[in-house]
């Protein structure tokens, strides 16, 4: 605690200085930089390769415009972002949704869309980046520490993802193309952009309809028993196998604008963004009691095998939406800007899932049918004043106000009965166990699933900044109010409606050395915070949730914090290229985590009630390198190449002993050139990506995850200065993602390493090949 009131006043104290030194220089760097225009030839006929920006932002900040990936097509910004360091993912195959910054939980990542955050499905309050399509994106900021001017929620740091605006583009282009995946599927992708002038004002229209599909194949292994206590576990505890298909087939479509006007001193702009995201996930799984046979009689018979038949499907409608408007004015007396924004997610799911039980005297038919319905609002108030305190410095102070109202309903319903003796095989029900599906009772809620969260922010901040020489600083304070109103429709009224406040002071301050004109030091440090799962404030309990441990709701629990600090070195190379490296710190309190009540769980003796709670604490620690240039110190101006590689290490103490942040790698790379060919107006390039191992420790379950090689190529053309045609293919060492997973029923038992289920899964999807045009007007 002594050190963390010392670091705080420190950056206060040093805030201080810097403005009394700042009062008595006279360079001026109020001014910001307008940014070119660019044509839609120069945007669809990439002529240059592209590189990593270099920031002149005070605070540690990545920037990756549109020509950094646009060469090798990614579908989403999740797929963009596979090209930056520190980033990984724990989606399936072929899939880039839930960034980990630094290799932490999503919830421990701030994503921002033009600078705003956004809501998101997820308990963890995450929202998955495969939902904004690439083709909408100007560039991506990583912002590794934070800043004053921005909401604290960015353990690991921020994403920010800035969409085309009116002022980047004149003209317009469209795009079209096709997927092929594996199986010979096929689908369309198409878009088109236009951007230009309407008087004084000007607008930018984009909009995208993108197939996409996911055909996975997986495996999986289970014993009674695993390795550590049996090596012969393979043959001595066989269990069953599963050999599943797991499908994910939808549309998504995007739609954004916005509209600008710079009169003088006065700037205003309008913006929307629309996604909606139709898909279905389809899965069937056939259960065996043999690793390797696949007949399609049932245990009994002479080559009896098979022993359940499952069909699981998933229709699922997303809207997610976004308005926002901004107006910055210059006065006398400096520049105010006022915010207003309002953002949406609606996720309407119903899923079902049919089983046919063979393992057994009478074959047993089971029925779920799940419907979630969650409606996530958030209306956002932004204003701040900006003011010059001499030359070369000025204060910034504002205000953030925000409502968040997310209301979740879940609703479950099912069906069993018995089947008659003679149903002994799959194909006594047209090869599906949907044949015996009756209709369904109204559902009915569960423990936990039908609440209404109410977040009230009320957050004030000020900052000071400038330049001098070669240093530019800056330092803020940031306070953080916030109220909870929790209403749960699931649990005895007394606890219906639960309230927590908390507050939080966070400070921040980076200072940025310019040691020469091709070399820079930047230090950065400040408090930042992560707010609990939205899962986890509910009162209710969830019986059996962990295992066979109940699960108690804490409607008290407070954001985590953390302390941490980056200091990176920057080198210019050339007029283009660029390396770097930074060491990242942080120290995590107030850690949620689940704590035993010590009170009997639903299941019996050796079960248990567990609760979240602020207890513990963590370190995350690092290196990340990264590197964009050109070859033309040796003579091959058109030969780009680009590389990063993250070490990434954390360390935290639970119930069960230490281990690293669950999910964590501990590292991720990726390497890739690309060869211009001037004379032949073409191009190709490749790019190679590896995550290292993640390890999951939770009551009841443990997994650890590993990942294949990810191999990408492409091969482009040119037409002219308006037409270019290219040729992608991804995925093309086929990477296989492999999870072993030890389950347990009990604390005792997972302490004890007494395994109620030890599984080993494989997941595949194979390489994916598009063709992709664009023709500039």
């Amino acid at each position: 605690m002594n050190f963390k009131l010392l670091l705080a006043a420190g950056i206060s104290g040093f805030a201080l200085t810097l403005a009394a030194t700042a009062a008595a220089q006279t360079a001026d760097t109020g001014a910001d930089d307008a940014e070119a225009i660019k044509t839609a030839a120069e945007i669809v006929v990439q002529a240059q390769i592209g590189f990593r920006n270099r920031s002149e932002d005070t605070e540690p900040k990545l920037v990756y415009d549109t020509d950094y990936f646009q060469r090798f097509e990614p579908l989403t910004a999740g797929d963009a972002l596979k090209r930056v360091p520190s980033v990984t993912f724990l989606s399936d195959v072929i899939e880039s949704d839930g960034a980990r910054l630094r290799g932490l939980d999503p919830g421990y990542t701030q994503i921002l869309i033009n600078g705003e955050k956004v809501p998101g499905s997820n308990a963890d309050r995450s929202f998955f980046l495969d939902r904004i399509p690439a083709e909408l994106i100007s560039r991506v900021e990583i912002v590794r520490s934070s800043s004053a001017r921005r909401t604290g929620d960015a353990v690991a740091g921020t994403l920010n993802i800035v969409l085309r605006d009116g002022y980047e583009l004149d003209g317009g282009y469209v795009r079209g193309g096709a997927l092929r995946f594996r199986n010979d599927k096929v689908v369309p992708s198409v878009g088109a952009v236009y951007g230009g002038a309407i008087g004084e004002s000007r607008i930018l229209l984009g909009a995208n309809v993108q197939g996409r599909y996911n055909p996975k194949l997986k495996t999986s292994l289970r014993y009674s028993d695993s390795p550590e206590n049996n090596p012969n576990y393979a043959t001595d505890d066989f269990v069953n196998r599963e050999d599943q298909t797991d499908t994910r087939d939808g549309m998504d479509y995007a739609f954004n604008a916005t509209w600008g006007l710079n009169t003088g001193g006065t700037d205003v702009e309008l913006s929307a963004f629309y996604v909606r995201n139709d898909r279905k996930e389809s899965e069937r799984s056939f259960e065996y009691d043999d690793p390797t046979a696949v007949t399609g009689s049932v245990r009994g018979t002479p080559a009896g095998n098979l022993l359940t038949d499952n069909a699981n499907v998933n229709d699922i409608q997303q809207d997610n939406y976004s308005l926002a408007g901004k107006l910055k004015q210059e006065w006398a007396l400096g520049k105010t800007s006022l915010k207003l924004g309002f953002a949406r997610f609606i996720d309407r799911q119903d899923e079902t899932e049919f089983e046919v039980d063979f393992d057994r005297a009478a074959p047993r038919f089971t029925g779920d049918l799940t419907e979630t319905h969650i409606d996530d609002r958030e209306l956002s108030l932004s204003l701040d004043h900006q003011f010059d305190i001499g030359a070369n410095a000025d204060i910034v102070i504002g205000g953030f106000l925000q409502n968040k109202d997310r209301d979740t309903d879940i609703r479950t319903i099912r069906q069993r009965f018995n089947l008659p003796a003679s149903v002994h095989g799959w194909n006594q029900f047209s090869e599906n166990p949907t044949g015996f599906a009756r209709q369904f009772d109204p559902s009915a809620p569960e423990p936990g699933s039908v609440n209404r969260v109410e977040e009230d922010r009320r957050d004030a901040f000020a900052l000071i900044e400038g330049k001098s020489g070669a240093f530019a600083w800056e330092a803020g304070l940031r306070y953080e109010s916030t109220r909870v109103r929790i209403e749960d429709q699931t649990v005895a009224p007394a606890l219906a409606t639960q309230r927590n406040d908390y507050d939080i002071l966070l400070p921040s301050a980076s200072l940025k050395i310019d040691v020469t004109p091709s070399d820079r030091i930047t230090l950065s440090a400040a408090r930042t915070n992560r707010r609990p799962r939205l899962d986890y404030i509910s009162p209710a309990r969830l019986l059996a949730e962990l295992g066979d441990n109940d699960l108690q709701g804490n409607p008290d629990l407070r954001a985590e914090t953390a302390w941490g600090g980056d200091a990176g070195y920057e080198h210019r190379i050339g007029s283009t290229g660029v390396v770097g490296i930074n060491f990242f710190y942080r120290n995590i309190t107030n850690l949620i985590e689940l704590a035993n009540t010590g009170e009997e769980g639903s299941e019996g003796s050796g079960t248990f009630v567990l609760q979240p709670r602020n207890t513990g604490d963590g370190n995350v620690y690092g290196v990340e390198f990264d590197l964009s240039t050109d070859l033309r110190f040796i003579g091959m101006k058109d030969t780009g190449i680009f590389g990063n590689f993250s070490y990434l290490e954390s360390d935290i103490d639970d119930e069960f002993g230490s281990r690293r942040f669950n999910g964590q790698s501990k590292y991720v790379f990726n390497v890739g050139f690309i060869q211009n060919l001037p004379s032949y107006g073409a191009a190709f390039g490749a790019t190679y990506r590896k995550q290292g191992g993640a390890f999951d420790r939770t009551v009841g379950e443990e997994v650890t995850t590993n990942y294949g090689g990810d191999l990408e190529i492409f091969v482009e053309k040119r037409f002219g200065d308006s037409v270019t045609v290219r040729a992608v293919g991804s995925n093309l060492l086929d990477g296989h993602k492999d999870e072993v997973f030890n389950k347990f029923t009990t604390i005792e038992d997972q302490t004890d390493r007494i395994f109620d289920e030890y599984e080993i899964e494989s997941e595949r999807a194979g390489p994916v090949f598009q063709l992709m045009a664009r023709v500039a007007f």
